[in-house]
């Protein structure tokens, strides 16, 4: 981290997150900071360019906290503390804050989601470790194909599921039943802002904290986002060696993926040799993902 970065942060007196039980008076503390019309925000930007005034820095970095924590809201499923991804969230914020400049011709706000989402990518990356995850592929798999499945199945992300549904979810992916089980309790989430306000209210906290509505620079980022990481991805996939490629495109990266057997058979190789391979070239390909993001910081 630069000493420019760390200047920022340290001038930014931003209200801390501690824990999860403190994310209400956090929350509350946020939307007491006013929101920048366009010509405030490019005075305050060409003040902290051309003089390198903290203040505005300050200034620009506490009127977009309701931004970097409605983002981070929508992390909240991954079953990692909201108060550390709202943290990630702000570091960000600040990081786009810094690198920031009106050529971009864009609003800040525009330019800040991408940072704000690289920033928590990176965290739930860091966290969610191979060792975390665990090892086998059939983690692995359920990791990135869970919330999928329930959602195509209609059933609700923060609720268990029924013998049945576990049953069915297990021999799509053909993985055993404790492991979806455990899984689906590792995804469950945070929940502690994600229940009603009262019997006769259908409204969650959440939705009182922040705003649900979308904006257009939102849809436009989201596009760029996923065009981004489509292409960082597609970048990384290129420097694995032709079977790599098509075990993790036809095994991690298809909507209906192929069994160890049909791989096997396709190579003339072992359903056991499959899965090593699949292991090996998954951690070849997340260390180049990792290395990428980093370079593009």
């Amino acid at each position: 981290m630069s000493d420019n970065h760390n200047l920022v942060v340290r001038k930014t007196n931003l209200p801390a997150v501690i824990n999860d039980n403190s994310l209400a008076a956090y929350m509350e503390k946020i939307k007491t900071f006013p929101v920048l019309s366009e010509d405030e925000e490019k005075k305050l930007v060409n003040d902290l360019q051309q003089k390198g005034d903290m203040q505005a820095a300050q200034i620009l970095v506490t009127s977009h906290l309701r931004l970097a924590a409605k983002i981070a809201l929508t992390y909240r499923k991954y079953g990692l503390p909201l108060a550390d991804i709202i943290s990630e969230a702000n570091i960000g914020l600040m990081q786009a804050v810094k690198k920031f400049d009106l050529s971009k011709k864009v609003r800040l706000a525009t330019y800040a989601i991408w940072w704000i989402k690289a920033a928590i990518n990176d965290y739930i990356l860091r966290s969610w470790s191979l060792v975390k995850i665990g090892t086998s592929a059939a983690q692995k798999k359920l990791f990135y194909n869970l919330k999928r499945i329930k959602s195509r199945l209609g059933l609700e992300e923060n609720k268990g599921l029924a013998p049945q549904e576990v049953k069915a979810i297990a021999n799509e992916l053909v993985v055993n039943e404790d492991d979806v089980k455990e899984m689906n309790m590792r995804l469950g989430g945070d929940k502690s802002l994600n229940v009603a306000v009262s019997d006769e209210d259908d409204d969650e906290r959440i939705d009182l904290i922040v705003d649900k509505s979308q904006n257009v620079e939102e849809k436009i980022a989201k596009k760029q986002e996923a065009a981004y990481k489509n292409a960082i991805l597609q970048q990384c996939l290129a420097k694995l060696n032709e079977r790599e490629q098509f075990i993790i495109k036809n095994r991690l990266l298809k909507e209906e993926p192929m069994t160890l057997s049909e791989v096997g058979e396709k190579f003339g190789i072992s359903r056991e040799r499959v899965r090593q391979i699949e292991e090996a070239a998954f951690k070849k390909l997340q260390n180049l993902v990792l290395l990428a993001i980093a370079v593009k910081k």
